[in-house]
């Protein structure tokens, strides 16, 4: 077939097989250059605010309902985790996602607030302008974890950000956002736009990891929760809330791109740091207690706090009875009496697993 040929088909009838240059299996293709060329971006990564966008509409695009972003700066680099429950990538195209034009969107490019999402650049372009781009884990119907790691020299980002948005309800009932244009601000636009489809969570790494051990939480039972996760079915995001003791969940959250002390694990584990509400829960209800004044601090944030208030001392108490108890049991039923139970208190419950 002539080239000139070739064109005119593609330009009349755009069939699958006229826009791929490559099938890669389990819905992944490359695309051909014109394909890519024609999903143009409204704007390349040209900051860490770029980077956030593109990993929140990744994550969006692949199903997921819960997308939790942790971020810090450490030595003037910026780290960034995004972590999801959405559809997964095979662990074979792990790195193959980050080559220009592969995408698995073929059918469903998404125009929104920020341009077209589908050309199969985005990835491509963040590892580009990034030190460290990577799936940490990933796999089919658990979810994915993607970690970036840039230079804050090179790629810049807003000088503010720790300043929090604030939010306005305008008379046609619209959300008026405002404050400096910084990832919170950026994760804040991106929740108005899909809330009610995606809760967005965003914090430091430590906030998060509270965040997915009682996401974990609430959605398994205790019966589960005292078991091995099913590695088939629970997905990557709710695996620390299986967590019997500080170092397993430490060892989980690294898997997924957050690195936390054994210390701050047992913070955790122990209840006393609050999960993050979703940002549009923030946002409702900064705007139903309108006028606003100051913006919250990154502590008000998180305002999940639980009713009882226990002191990690009783907690450790607790824990010790609780074993003494156990070990008699264990050794008429040949279970294992050495296990560390584990105490939390969340919403209002006093949860021992």
């Amino acid at each position: 077939m002539s080239e000139d040929l070739t064109r005119f088909l593609e330009t009349v009838a755009p069939e699958t097989h006229l826009r791929v240059e490559r099938e890669l299996g389990d819905g992944f293709v490359v695309l051909k250059r014109d394909e890519a060329e024609r999903r143009q971006a409204a704007q390349d990564v040209r900051c860490s605010e770029d980077i956030v966008i593109e990993l929140l509409r990744n994550s969006r695009d692949a199903g997921a309902t819960a997308i939790y972003v942790a971020t810090t700066l450490e030595a003037g680099q910026r780290l960034i985790t995004v972590i999801d429950n959405g559809c997964g990538i095979p662990e074979r195209l792990h790195d193959t996602v980050f080559e220009p034009r592969v995408t698995s969107k073929l059918d469903s490019v998404h125009m929104d607030t920020w341009g077209i999402h589908g050309r199969g650049m985005a990835l491509y372009s963040i590892r580009q302008n990034c030190l460290q781009a990577r799936v940490c884990v990933s796999a089919p119907g658990l979810g994915c974890a993607m970690a970036t790691r840039s230079d804050i020299s090179t790629l810049p980002e807003r000088t503010d950000q720790s300043g929090f948005p604030t939010f306005t309800l305008e008379s046609e009932g619209r959300v008026k956002i405002g404050g400096p244009k910084n990832i919170l601000r950026t994760c804040a636009e991106f929740a108005m736009q899909h809330r009610g489809q995606v809760s967005v969570f965003v914090g430091t790494p430590t906030e998060i990891a509270a965040t997915l051990v009682d996401g974990g939480l609430q959605r398994y039972s205790l019966a589960e929760l005292s078991l091995k996760p099913d590695e088939a079915t629970v997905p990557f995001a709710y695996r620390p809330a299986f967590s019997h003791s500080p170092q397993q969940l430490a060892e989980l959250l690294e898997n997924l791109g957050i690195q936390l002390s054994t210390r701050t694990a047992r913070r955790i584990l122990d209840g006393e740091i609050a999960p993050l509400q979703p940002m549009h829960e923030i946002i409702r209800e900064l705007l139903s207690a309108q006028p606003l004044t100051a913006n919250p601090t990154p502590a008000k944030r998180s305002t999940r706090k639980s009713v009882v208030k226990i002191s990690p001392e009783d907690i450790r108490n607790l824990r010790t009875q609780v074993k003494e108890d156990f070990r008699p049991l264990a050794q008429r039923y040949y279970l294992d009496g050495e296990v560390e139970p584990r105490v939390s208190v969340n919403r209002g419950r006093l949860v021992l697993v």
